[in-house]
């Protein structure tokens, strides 16, 4: 089963992501993870894409997708995989059905986490993190015993830059300018597997297992 994720900041992904691989055993491929890997292997696409990140460009499109192209001949995508991260523009969506097609491979599911903008904010401004330890918080779901102060360790909370509600509402602007025309373009195709992303995490989960089960 070949599957594209997508889903605004926030909406979940990561943790149904890790859901769908526990499930159906099949690798989730974020190219932000195989352009480091590649880079780290010092492979001839890895170098080639270094000189980009080094200098802050782009990596463009068909060499993201070669490095792509030579993850998926890795064992474990044998039976499949989640693509995390790509396409993110139809320009991205046309240049992978290419490379899909010339390996004998297709996208069978895309799956489309989605959830309301007033929610997403809600759910990312009201996270707080400790100064200390680390641990998270949420002011609505799962505020600390005492205000702005860790239950583990004592130390202040504080919110994160990227979870300042002008930071996440930009965030969520670049994602729908992005991401409007694939959702319209997979839905063209038939791939389209909207799913409604507010509920418990089970709830969701079930929801997912359902489209890929029909």
């Amino acid at each position: 089963m070949n599957l594209i994720l997508l889903g605004p900041p926030g909406a979940g992904k990561g943790t149904q992501a890790k859901f769908i691989v526990e499930k159906y055993g099949i690798p989730q491929i974020s190219t932000g993870d195989i352009l480091r890997h590649a880079v780290k292997e010092r492979s001839e696409l890895g170098l080639k894409a270094q000189a980009y990140m080094e200098s802050g460009a782009l990596v463009p499109d068909d060499l993201v997708v070669s490095i792509i192209r030579d993850r998926l001949t890795w064992g474990d995508a044998a039976k499949g995989f989640i693509l995390d991260g790509f396409p993110r523009t139809v320009a991205q969506a046309d240049a992978l059905a290419v490379m899909l097609s010339g390996a004998s491979m297709a996208i069978d599911h895309v799956v489309s986490i989605t959830v309301s903008v007033d929610e997403l904010v809600e759910r990312v401004v009201g996270r707080l993190t400790c100064r200390g330890c680390g641990r998270g918080y949420h002011l609505k779901f799962d505020p600390p015993k005492t205000a702005s102060v860790c239950d583990v360790c004592s130390a202040d909370l504080y919110q994160r830059e990227d979870d300042r509600e002008e930071t996440m509402r930009s965030r969520l602007d670049a994602y729908a300018a992005q991401t409007a025309p694939l959702i319209e373009y997979y839905a063209a195709k038939g791939l389209l597997r909207p799913i409604h992303g507010v509920g418990s995490i089970q709830e969701i989960q079930s929801a997912i297992s359902s489209v890929l089960a029909g």
